[in-house]
């Protein structure tokens, strides 16, 4: 098990933004994480009161940060930011989680990587039971960022016409070794 503090300086997800409180495992393919802070009063995400099931999305995605940050850090590594570019076949079981006594478990588990973009299915249980899943897709921000200084379209990214060098190289390149 690794505590927050043996990881959360390797993410952008500071502060109470940080959701996870601690890693109960990880593989090369697979994280399982646990936290309470969806029970926290001050916690970033609420609106009105309330804490809805449609930010375990978050929870998921930060679990796929952590992930890519441990592995990276286990090669010399620093990860490569990203951005959160897609969501699908994301489905709840609850509309909010506030009100949930215990804690949330977050499994992520990476489906497709390559140096530009990640794809993982995420899963979030309370007590043992399902109550969030979906599939999250991460681009390396700076491939994003070249492709807008170039003036091609972000979106065309993958399809035809567009170069996967450029894209591997840019996104390397911003990769550092500890």
């Amino acid at each position: 098990m690794l505590a927050k503090a043996e990881w959360a300086h390797l993410i952008p997800h500071q502060g109470t933004m940080c959701l996870l409180d601690e890693v109960i495992e990880f593989t090369a393919e697979t994280i399982r994480a646990r936290t309470d802070s969806h029970r926290r009063v001050d916690h970033p995400l609420r609106s009105n009161g309330i804490l809805r099931a449609v930010h375990l999305c978050e929870y998921g995605a930060q679990a796929m940060a952590v992930h890519g940050a441990l592995l990276a850090r286990e090669a010399g590594m620093a990860a490569a930011p990203g951005f959160l570019v897609s969501l699908r076949e994301v489905s709840f079981t609850l509309a909010r989680i506030d009100d949930l006594a215990g804690p949330l478990e977050v499994f992520g588990e990476r489906l497709l990587g390559s140096e530009s973009s990640w794809q993982y299915a995420f899963r979030i249980e309370h007590a043992a039971v399902e109550i969030a899943a979906g599939r999250a897709a991460v681009m390396c921000a700076s491939v994003l960022l070249a492709f807008a200084s170039s003036g091609q379209d972000p979106q065309r990214i993958g399809s035809q016409g567009i170069r996967h060098d450029l894209i591997s190289s840019t996104c390397a390149g911003h990769r550092r070794q500890r």
